[in-house]
């Protein structure tokens, strides 16, 4: 199996990933599962393709500590400055050439690897055009501000849609590189 380096986040329709506080309450469906695909996107067999996951401090920060039980058999690159007392295992704080250090590790045996975020860690990779997969889920919600996924001053990445889905009014949407 290639490893791929997949970047795998939700953002609203206005382009945000969580709100200013890093909260991530909004990201729900609407409750109508009118429009919804016969193929689902399913988070826990993405999950199951993945072997290793970098998040940036924010990220890391942000998300409900009990999602670290789902992660507890994936290996964590934690990308930050900042000295953390990480007491996990799992996970290992990496800071330099971020880019760089990843590409190295996708050479290895191993399963694909999930940029989880946040935007200025991704950022790095798309500048970088490094990102094998995008999987998008596009919110039913205009979230007015927060955090940005796409910084500015990206390469041109031409991309292909390899896959779509809809469940409760949120399209998942897979892109690969043509």
């Amino acid at each position: 199996m290639n490893r791929k380096i997949i970047f795998n986040l939700a953002m609203s329709i206005d382009g945000y990933i969580s709100d200013e506080d890093g909260g991530f309450e909004w990201i729900v469906g609407e409750d109508n599962n009118s429009l919804d695909t016969k193929e689902q996107f399913e988070f826990n067999k993405f999950l199951e393709t993945c072997d290793t996951i970098v998040m940036g401090r924010k990220s890391y920060e942000d998300i409900p500590r009990e999602t670290f039980d789902e992660f507890s058999n994936k290996k964590i690159y934690l990308v930050t400055n900042k000295e953390l007392n990480i007491n996990k295992d799992n996970v290992e704080i990496i800071n330099g050439d971020i880019v760089e250090k990843i590409l190295k590790l996708k050479k290895e045996e191993g399963k694909n690897i999930w940029i989880f975020g946040g935007a200025i860690l991704a950022d790095s990779f798309i500048k970088a055009d490094v990102i094998d997969e995008y999987i998008i889920g596009i919110i039913p919600c205009i979230l007015g501000k927060g955090r940005k996924l796409f910084l500015e001053n990206n390469p041109t990445i031409n991309l292909h849609l390899k896959n779509y889905s809809f469940s409760d009014g949120i399209a998942v949407l897979t892109y690969t590189k043509r």
